[in-house]
């Protein structure tokens, strides 16, 4: 069939038409011979825009001579027509290769594949199949060579006695299937011509016979990577000599390479990382293996040490080596007769010393180079340009001036770590020689000086970036730069001055930006905060002054602590901001009435001079974790309300998954292709989007440390409330019990008054309770010595009374929880509650005697005053009165007073 005359069916592609002068050779994904102008392939790959979820087959009528069908990742989970599907595959007489992977079918179409008896390969990889596998309904596929299944979730014992039905079989993939019972292992010996066959990945219950794998001897791709095989390598491996491709990484192995493993002359791919190796281990066995390509080799927690003589030179040539956690204290000296290497990783051993330059010199392909985490001492750079493309050796000790030339030597470069080291002097210009880099971080080093504008203007590859913990000085990009691609800019702790640059302004494309504890000045760029895809921007620790602006579009973090903002928050500030901090700025006027806030989760405004209530438009922060507003001025109660707080109430699903979304492809290099997989070295570089938050408690909850990742961690179990350091009063509200997981609450230095509430014995997850210089009176509730997790508690300087709870978690409480409250008796202090009775008692004896004291006192006070009145009026009735009395009382009082005046003269 050259032409496609006469064919009624629907358009699947743009392309595609009813037109029957049109050539289908000429339509999209359409395969045809060049000579015989014959269809020979049809491909729908990744067709999921076509948004079809049923397969209608007989769209398929035109191509009967169709020798492979790929319908890959196309959200297909069934036929349209059973019947009809049945029928249309069988008319496919030439089909060879079916691809139906990554799409959602699940066991309902095997009757239907039984249908395509020509099929020699069949993938069915990633797909919705459960269970034990139907394999009878594949008994009519005997051309059947290819099969795989992996990525589905298989389960049950795998009927390997059917597989006789596919006498041809040379390849069978059940990798990742998460495979949990017993498999029927005796019968993978009927599969004489089984040449590949991958259960990596899976959980086999019970022991691996592994003898069944040395009978098949024609074997020359054996893949059990993580299946949990326990034990010595197995000495029968060495029979297999067909084998080309061995993995027995990720399981529970131990003991060393037998002998036997000499005669694997056939062997290009060994890995044997992530086991249980012990103490020295020898690669002898390996030497005549000529046809070796690929070694990988690590231990789980550097309990081996690899043992390599300096005479040993074996005769193959490697592409990749990988001896990771190796205890190795130099490089190996057969390195220096290997020509061919694309990729060298001694992470994670002893070396130390120089970093030689014949690694990269004697390798001219070679593409990564990894040597983090040992002791070398110094870097010694190439004569020649080099192009590798990856190079890591952070978390040494290498010191000394970076060198100048490296961006002219190594200009290839795409991924280069030389962090955690003591590099000195300023940052080489060179560096702008490398177009191609994509993420480059020299963080935590002791460089100084400017930014080079060459690095700057030239760099337009690069997407992280992170200088952070070292010495550079100046403005930070106050002129346009290149980094049109950067998503990931981290300065932090450095010594840049002057204000945000304008350069700055210019990477739209950012999604983290860390330029905390500098000294930055000047306003706080408003654009800044309206970045498209910015997520998360650090500017604290620096001297940024000035009002905060109006709006914000940032989606998840936002901190500006420990700067010098001035003047009200403003009520649309937050946004759909998740975590805000503002902590110890100048900020003043109330709490705003904040609007559209449904995301918030950290409210951190602590050490201003915030006035007025607390707004009860708080409570309705539904997500709440964290809310602190201590060290302000805040007044008047706290609110009942807040027990409408989360502070993870939330049922899960409502829970928020704290990340920062970044779609940053990660560097991929494949180096070895097997018949399923392409086994390749990748960078992962999700680590590199963590975030660090620190909320400050008390003693030794000086710190809750949480990371954003792409999983809950740490953030998600935090929760707390602090008002201390206020002037709140009246009573504290009971229903602040009701909220169970919370973990640390501080409402000291307030004047808050009444009792501390028997509902707070609810909170059983608290960690930390601070109640202390307060005016709360009575007791302290014995039910408090439920709280079992309880490990600060402090209620000083209050005018509580009685006996002090013991038991459990208050047994651990010393007298400085309890200072300042003189009516408290009992351990840890020095007052017995018998004593504090008899002193209560003998206090209310002296009431009384003060009682009749006062009566007395009382008596002759009312006496006193009432002799005076008498006198004085009866001395105002004899003046009254003509008489020899009042005459003589006159003289005498005349008398008096010239007697006075002659004293006085």
């Amino acid at each position: 069939m050259s032409r496609c005359e006469e064919c009624e069916y629907d358009s699947v592609l743009p392309t595609w038409t009813n037109d029957t002068k049109s050539d289908c050779c000429q339509w999209e994904n359409i395969k045809c011979n060049r000579t015989s102008r014959r269809l020979t392939g049809l491909s729908l790959y990744t067709s999921y825009y076509l948004e079809i979820s049923l397969l209608n087959l007989s769209l398929l009528h035109p191509f009967e001579e169709v020798r492979s069908l790929d319908l890959s990742n196309s959200r297909l989970n069934g036929l349209v027509d059973d019947v009809e599907g049945y029928k249309s595959l069988r008319r496919l007489r030439n089909l060879q290769i079916l691809n139906f992977s990554s799409n959602e079918f699940n066991n309902s179409i095997f009757p239907f594949l039984n249908a395509a008896t020509s099929l020699t390969t069949l993938s069915l990889r990633r797909n919705n199949m459960y269970g034990p596998i139907p394999l009878k309904e594949l008994k009519n596929l005997t051309n059947l060579e290819l099969l795989d299944l992996s990525g589905n979730r298989i389960d049950g014992s795998m009927p390997v006695r059917e597989f006789p039905y596919l006498k041809k079989l040379k390849a069978l993939d059940l990798s990742s299937n998460g495979i949990y019972s017993s498999m029927e292992w005796q019968g993978l010996k009927n599969l004489t011509n089984l040449e590949v066959l991958s259960l990596g990945y899976n959980y086999f219950d019970g022991p691996i016979p592994i003898e069944v794998f040395c009978e098949m001897k024609n074997l020359q791709e054996l893949d059990l990577r993580g299946i949990n095989f326990v034990g010595q390598l197995p000495l029968c491996f060495g029979n297999l000599n067909k084998l080309r491709f061995l993995d027995l990484s990720s399981n529970q192995l131990t003991g060393n390479i037998p002998p036997s493993f000499s005669s694997l002359e056939s062997l290009e791919y060994l890995s044997l990382s992530d086991n249980s190796f012990e103490g020295f281990f020898s690669l002898n066995p390996l030497t005549n293996l000529t046809k070796l390509k690929v070694f990988i080799f690590s231990s789980k927690d550097d309990m081996v040490q690899v043992k390599i003589e300096s005479t040993w030179q074996p005769l193959f040539q490697l592409s990749v080596l990988v001896l990771r956690l190796c205890s190795l204290e130099k490089i190996p000296n057969f390195l220096m007769y290997q020509k061919n290497l694309h990729v060298v990783d001694l992470s994670g051993n002893r070396i130390s010393g120089i970093i030689p330059t014949w690694l990269l010199e004697n390798n001219p392909e070679l593409e990564v180079l990894q040597l983090k985490n040992n002791s070398f001492t110094i870097f010694q750079m190439p004569t020649s340009v080099h192009n590798l493309q990856v190079l890591d050796f952070s978390e040494n000790n290498i010191g000394g001036l970076f060198p100048d030339n490296f961006g002219r030597v190594l200009p290839n470069l795409v991924h280069m770590n030389g962090s955690n080291n003591g590099f000195q002097g300023n940052f080489p210009s060179s560096m702008g020689e490398m177009y191609n880099i994509s993420f480059l971080d020299l963080s935590y080093n002791n460089l100084s000086g400017e930014l080079p504008q060459s690095f700057v203007s030239s760099c337009f590859s690069l997407s992280i970036l992170q200088l952070s913990h070292n010495k550079f000085s100046g403005h930070f990009l106050p002129r346009q730069t290149n980094f049109t691609s950067l998503i990931v800019l981290r300065i932090n702790n450095n010594l840049f001055t002057g204000k945000i640059g304008v350069g700055l302004l210019t990477l739209v494309d950012l999604c983290i930006l860390d330029m905390s504890n500098n000294f930055l000045e000047g306003e706080l760029p408003p654009l800044l905060l309206v970045f498209e895809y910015l997520n998360f921007l650090d500017l604290s620790g620096n001297l940024l002054s000035g009002a905060l602006p109006s709006h914000v579009s940032l989606d998840n973090v936002l901190f500006l602590h420990n700067n010098n903002f001035t003047g009200p928050i403003p009520d649309t500030f937050l946004g759909s901001i998740q975590i805000l901090d503002l902590r110890n700025n100048k900020l003043s006027g109330n709490i705003p009435q904040f609007v559209d806030t449904q995301d918030i989760s950290f409210l951190l405004l602590r050490g201003n001079s915030l006035t007025g209530y607390i707004p009860s438009t708080l409570c309705e922060f539904s997500k709440m974790r964290l809310l602190d507003l201590s060290d302000n001025k805040l007044n008047g109660f706290i609110p009942s309300c807040f027990n409408n707080l989360s502070f993870g109430l939330a049922r899960k699903e409502e829970i928020t998954n704290y990340y920062v979304a970044v779609a940053l492809e990660s560097f991929y290099l494949g180096f070895y292709k097997s018949t399923f997989v392409v086994e390749n070295f990748r960078l992962d570089y999700s680590n590199y989007f963590e975030i660090d938050v620190k909320f400050a408690t008390k003693q030794r909850y000086d710190s809750y440390i949480g990371a954003f990742q792409f999983s809950e961690g740490t953030l998600n179990s935090m929760y707390g409330l602090d008002l201390s350091s206020n002037e709140l009063s009246g009573v504290i509200p009971a229903e602040l019990g009701d909220l169970f997981k919370l973990r640390a609450l501080n409402l000291s230095h307030n004047f808050l008054s009444s009792h501390i509430p028997d509902s707070f014995s609810k909170l059983q997850d608290i960690e930390s309770l601070d109640l202390s210089y307060n005016m709360l009176q009575g007791s302290i509730p014995h039910q408090l010595t439920n709280l079992t997790s309880l490990a600060i508690f402090n209620v000083s300087y209050n005018n509580l009374s009685g006996i002090i709870p013991q038991g459990k978690q208050f047994n651990t409480f010393d007298e400085n929880s309890y200072l300042g409250n003189p009516l408290l008796c009992g351990p840890p202090t020095d007052t017995s509650c018998e004593t504090k009775k008899n002193s209560e008692e003998n206090a209310n004896g002296g009431e009384e005697d003060d009682k009749e004291v006062a009566i007395d006192m009382l008596v002759f006070y009312w006496s006193t005053a009432g002799t005076y009145v008498t006198a004085l009026i009866g001395i105002l009735v004899l003046m009254c009165v003509d008489c020899s009395w009042r005459r003589a009382w006159l003289r005498l009082v005349d008398a008096f007073i010239a007697s006075a005046k002659s004293k006085l003269a």
